[in-house]
């Protein structure tokens, strides 16, 4: 059985993304979920001086074998002021510093389902932009991808309820599921 391993970029203790990718994890098939809470990872900001002082901090270690013992990752990427989440960011660089069989292999070469949803309406936000250019040359390949708009208006009671957003979010799932199948 595949590990996935789902997550929400956000620190949020509601977190709209955490609540998308674990939707998009619990509708896979023959697979085994976990999903990961950022706030259970928190680590003092990067700093090449802490670093040394101290190593690279725990949480980082623990979230970094979380994907290492994934198959295959789902991330809903949030967006604050038009980029990646401080907590997001910061997990992000304290990773990059772990040594890896290759360099900056943060996702382990595991295949995506990158996701990113908001409260407001615009059809992509610049944060699912920049990490569909930007993970790949982190060890990813993106298999498949879905912006939710309007979180609070089109996701409720756990579904999406609009009929087009739903369709395109099954089609991309479909792909998704499809890979982890395959391998």
């Amino acid at each position: 059985m595949k590990k996935i391993l789902a997550f929400g970029a956000s620190n949020s203790k509601n977190s709209i993304n955490k609540q998308l990718a674990t939707f998009a994890a619990n509708q896979l098939k023959g697979v085994e979920i976990t999903i990961a809470d950022l706030n259970h990872y928190e680590s003092p900001l990067y700093s090449v001086d802490e670093e040394k002082a101290c190593g690279v901090h725990e949480n980082a270690i623990r979230f970094h074998e979380l994907i290492q013992e994934s198959d295959a990752v789902i991330v809903s990427v949030a967006e604050y002021n038009g980029l990646h989440t401080s907590a997001f960011k910061n997990l992000w660089d304290w990773m990059s510093r772990i040594p890896m069989d290759k360099p900056m292999n943060i996702w382990n070469g595991n295949p995506m389902f990158l996701l990113s949803t908001s409260p407001g309406r615009r059809p992509m936000n610049n944060v699912m932009k920049i990490s569909k250019e930007l993970f790949p040359h982190f060890g990813t390949k993106i298999i498949a991808d879905f912006h939710l708009p309007s979180f609070n208006h089109f996701f409720k009671n756990g579904e999406i309820v609009d009929a087009t957003y739903r369709s395109q979010f099954q089609e991309q799932l479909r792909l998704f599921q499809q890979h982890i199948d395959a391998m």
